[in-house]
């Protein structure tokens, strides 16, 4: 069953070698190697993987595309902002980010763009869920 493959999310990029910069860089993913078609894989957690697959401007979604879950989200998102990544912050009728956070039920999150315009996320777990 599908539920013990592991799986490689696929991110449209517009150019692999400045988003493969970024994700090895920027976010400290580490790469595994480039497939014949031009596609950076990189390691994430538990053997799954992270393919950025060349695609044209505008390929990328309006939402988000993957989300990382993490122990201490302030603690990731000084890390991050250390190594040059900016985060969102929202400031809706039903949506908003104080010092980048909303908190959502049982779990608090955060967000920014890649080089590529992809929405990325960090989340964290709040109480028994964590």
């Amino acid at each position: 069953m599908l539920t013990a493959t592991r799986t490689t999310t696929m991110l449209p990029v517009e150019d692999p070698e400045r988003a493969g910069r970024f994700y090895a860089d920027a976010l400290g993913l580490k790469p595994l190697g480039t497939a014949p078609d031009g596609t950076r894989i990189f390691a994430l957690g538990q053997g799954d993987a992270l393919g950025l697959r060349p695609a044209e401007k505008g390929a990328q979604s309006k939402q988000t595309a993957l989300s990382f879950e993490v122990p201490d989200l302030e603690a990731e998102i000084r890390e991050l902002e250390s190594r040059g990544v900016l985060f969102q912050d929202y400031d809706l009728p039903d949506f908003k980010t104080t010092g980048h956070i909303a908190v959502m039920g049982d779990e608090r999150a955060a967000w920014f763009t890649d080089t590529e315009g992809n929405i990325l996320c960090l989340h964290e777990l709040l109480g028994d869920e964590a």
